[in-house]
């Protein structure tokens, strides 16, 4: 974990990244296989946050205000100039102050945002946990089926479904819901609070009853 008031690389991405959720990325502009080459001499985390406006790719896009230090747990180089990344969701930060570097990189001054008030899934929210249970049983035995022995689980070990936090972000995760949804569910420091707003989705579409 960096300390506070540190200055970190960005990705901004067309995504949002949760504590403990896993990101699978395609990196193959110069600029980013620099930075990850320079996270992994360290083991030092990259910073993933949504894009306010612009782009992924070409000029540094806007980010939002806070995003999910990203640490990576597994590279591979499939072809010269591209690399596929499997990263892991860290600590929730805001952006302090931002700068571009020579490469068009972005850095950002962060503090890290305290870890959520987390505490066991209510008994209101039973349901939530034990579909999301459901859904990751679906999708493991699903790619098992279609991978076998190369097939590697969206979700990352442990599965904490008696974790009020865990059990939302997963969700927040793979739900349909729009990008800037996610955002704001990603800044709630009210883990309880978090998953009543999945648990009302989840509901509202009869995903459970």
């Amino acid at each position: 974990m960096p300390p506070t008031d540190a200055w970190i690389p960005l990705f901004p991405l067309k995504t949002v990244l949760f504590p403990a959720g896993v990101l699978p990325l395609k990196v193959f502009e110069t600029r980013y296989i620099d930075m990850v080459r320079e996270c992994m001499k360290t083991d030092a985390p990259f910073g993933v946050v949504l894009i306010k406006s612009g782009q992924e790719v070409g000029t540094p896009a806007v980010p939002e205000d806070a995003g999910c230090l990203a640490r990576i747990i597994d590279v591979d180089m499939p072809s010269l100039g591209v690399m596929m990344l499997r990263t892991e969701g860290g600590e929730r930060f805001r952006i302090e102050e931002t700068r571009v570097l020579a490469d068009n990189r972005l850095e950002a001054r962060i503090r890290t945002i305290p870890a959520d008030q987390d505490g066991p899934v209510g008994e209101l929210h039973l349901e939530c946990a034990k579909t999301l249970k459901l859904v990751i049983e679906d999708v493991e035995a699903k790619g098992r089926a279609e991978e076998g022995d190369g097939f590697i689980s969206p979700f990352s070990r442990p599965f904490r479904l008696d974790s009020a936090s865990w059990v939302a972000n997963r969700w927040c995760e793979i739900l349909p819901i729009p990008l800037k949804a996610k955002q704001k569910l990603l800044e709630l420091e009210d883990a309880e609070a978090r998953l009543s707003v999945v648990h009302q989705f989840l509901k509202q579409h009869r995903i459970i009853e």
